[in-house]
């Protein structure tokens, strides 16, 4: 029987014409889309895989850069601007094309990979006042490790950006962002310490860097704190930046007297503090002094923060205190700090960064002046020395800067040390 046939059949058929048949094919066709619908949820939990990469998540950033690098197809795009600080200063700027909130697809490793970029309208991040959004990528098949491989290359893009500077973090709100642009890293050699102090606190800190299990065998919290005191202009700043070069490590910076920093807030900055990171309590003899002056005047010494000694405390070295963490801490007036504040087990090493020494003086001239030699740096230094005893690093270099090709015009000038 033809097609033709059986429908003129039908329509003759009174039990058809009267709506039973009707009713059949509707009922199949609902059964059909039914059962196509189970399928294909079958076919996506059993044959597919998703990977959901929030916002929020360290790796968001680093996944649309390494899209906007391998590129898709699409017609519809979004631009993210970025600035690149060259040695000297100069600030050029880069315009990346990276696909805009919606569907698209790009092929990697003989797999299509679907991307769905959606943008939460009625939900912002408080703190960066910008919409959530999530990418979703979706491919055929059961083999997670192309994820892996898509994320791995996408951290190491972004590494390879960041290779040879080092990365500073403030904090904004709960979080830690990036500050500035990444800055060229210092030779550790540049900042010149007394004698030992350089060599002691780094081998230090990179036996504490390659013996995690030894901490956990005797269960040990994983944690190194360092003190560096003396007076301004010495070098703890800049040593610290030149370490965080010379250990390839991004340097966090904490002002405890931000307003509005709280116990709460501190001990959830310390314990998400990005992986491989300094992080810096600068003068922190402006936070806290001793608890006998606070005890005498409490209003004196209450200021705008909400961050109270107790809480700085049990952030250092509390029970839910973050471990695999370093910390250095700078003052330029150690006799204020509290001692439980540099107790050990909070402060581990504690090392005076004080005026040139001769040693200093001579080792910097010739830095500044390598085809000097090593009496030229002596007479530099006796020079230095009968003006007065306290020079800082900062006053040297300052009076270098001003002749940068005349070694003989500095030992001629080196009375100008007392104006710097």
């Amino acid at each position: 029987m033809g097609i033709s046939a059986l429908i003129d059949y039908l329509k003759d058929n009174p039990y058809f014409g009267a709506g039973a048949g009707l009713f059949g094919v509707g009922m199949a066709a609902a059964v059909s889309k039914k059962s196509l619908q189970i399928g294909m949820i079958m076919f996506r939990r059993h044959c597919m895989i998703t990977l959901e990469v929030p916002s929020r998540d360290k790796s968001y950033y680093w996944l649309l850069q390494w899209i906007s690098t391998h590129g898709t197809k699409t017609q519809h795009l979004s631009v993210e601007t970025s600035f690149h600080q060259s040695d000297a200063g100069r600030i050029s700027t880069r315009y990346d094309f990276i696909p805009s909130p919606g569907s698209h697809f790009f092929r990697y490793k003989n797999y299509w990979i679907r991307v769905d970029r959606n943008r939460e309208k009625q939900m912002v991040d408080i703190n960066r006042g910008v919409p959530f959004e999530t990418v979703t990528l979706t491919s055929v098949g059961r083999n997670r490790n192309v994820y892996f491989d898509i994320l791995e290359e996408a951290r190491q893009l972004a590494l390879q950006k960041q290779e040879g500077r080092t990365v500073m973090y403030t904090a904004v709100g709960p979080e830690w962002r990036p500050f500035g642009y990444p800055r060229r890293k210092r030779p550790l050699d540049s900042v010149v310490l007394d004698k030992t102090v350089s060599d002691k606190i780094i081998t230090d800190i990179k036996e504490f860097i390659g013996n995690p299990k030894w901490y956990m065998d005797r269960g040990i919290p994983y944690r190194r704190g360092y003190l560096l005191y003396g007076p301004p202009g010495c070098g703890k700043s800049s040593y610290i930046n030149a370490l965080a070069g010379e250990l390839d490590y991004s340097i966090c910076v904490l002002n405890l007297s931000e307003r509005g920093l709280s116990d709460d807030r501190l001990n959830h900055l310390l314990t998400m503090a990005p992986e491989q990171s300094i992080i810096l309590l600068e003068d922190i003899d402006a936070a806290f002094v001793s608890r006998d002056l606070t005890m005498e005047n409490p209003v004196a010494y209450q200021g705008m923060s909400r961050l109270t000694l107790s809480g700085l405390l049990n952030a250092l070295d509390g029970v839910a205190s973050a471990e695999a963490r370093i910390i250095f801490m700078t003052t330029n007036y150690v006799e204020r700090l509290d001692p439980a504040l540099i107790r050990p087990g909070r402060v581990d090493i504690k090392e005076k960064i004080d005026y040139a020494t001769d040693y200093q003086l001579q080792q910097m001239y010739l830095r500044f002046y390598p085809e000097e030699s090593v009496e030229r740096a002596r007479i530099f230094s006796e020079c230095a020395r009968s003006l007065n005893d306290k020079i800082s690093l900062a006053q040297v270099q300052g009076l270098f800067l001003q002749y940068k090709s005349d070694p003989q015009t500095v030992i001629d000038n080196v009375d100008q040390l007392m104006l710097l």
